[in-house]
């Protein structure tokens, strides 16, 4: 058993001291690594056709795409359709939008009052239409903008009906060690509007002949 072991052992070897002879010799002939075999035989290379045959597309696989992109474009054709529908029999339910006013969004519903801060040029009785609805949403549906809706898809007006200034702030300044300390008051404007409307004007998806400049 000793010697069958031995033996074993020594093809072993024998194979190891193969495959590293071939390995450097190939390595200074500059052949690739892939064309090496365990046993210290030359394996043939592959074909190029297989790698080619392999990287193509199957014919299979191209058909059920198409039918995936064909089933999910009437999908979304007959959402649209639904929603287009709620909009023109009025169904929509009671909505909201939020939108950009003064570097900051406001979720708003018809008849909300909301508090902007700071200098403002509006005066009280002005009337506004926001532009920049970022979305609007019913009872069933919901419009996101990227990042706002197009330009006469939603409504939303609004009226200045106050402005005033906010409470008393205190502003506490110290540098230690220095008996240096300033007490400050500041009082910041605000101008309340109240949301007179929040409709849907257009349809969806729908393009315009019309073409409108980018606003600075």
């Amino acid at each position: 058993m000793k010697i069958i072991r031995r033996r074993t052992e020594c093809k072993m070897l024998q194979r190891v001291l193969n495959f590293s002879k071939l390995f450097m010799k190939n390595i200074k002939d500059h052949r690739p690594f892939s064309e090496l075999s365990i046993n210290g035989n030359l394996c043939p290379p592959v074909p190029l056709h297989r790698n080619l045959s392999s990287l193509a597309v199957h014919p299979k696989l191209s058909s059920t795409t198409e039918t995936f992109d064909n089933k999910e474009h009437l999908i979304t054709q007959d959402v649209i359709a639904n929603v287009n529908e709620q909009i023109k029999n009025g169904t929509e339910g009671r909505l909201f939008a939020v939108v950009y006013i003064c570097g900051k969004q406001f979720k708003v519903t018809p008849e909300d009052i909301i508090i902007i801060e700071g200098y403002w040029p509006p005066q009280n009785g002005d009337e506004i239409k926001c532009e920049k609805v970022m979305l609007i949403g019913g009872l069933d549906f919901t419009l996101v903008g990227r990042p706002i809706l197009p330009q006469g898809l939603a409504t939303v007006t609004a009226t200045v009906i106050e402005k005033d200034l906010s409470h008393t702030k205190t502003i506490f300044f110290k540098r230690r060690r220095k008996q240096y300390q300033r007490i400050n008051f500041f009082r910041s404007q605000l101008t309340m509007l109240r949301i007179n409307e929040v409709s849907v004007s257009g349809k969806v998806n729908e393009h315009s002949n019309v073409t409108q400049y980018e606003r600075i």
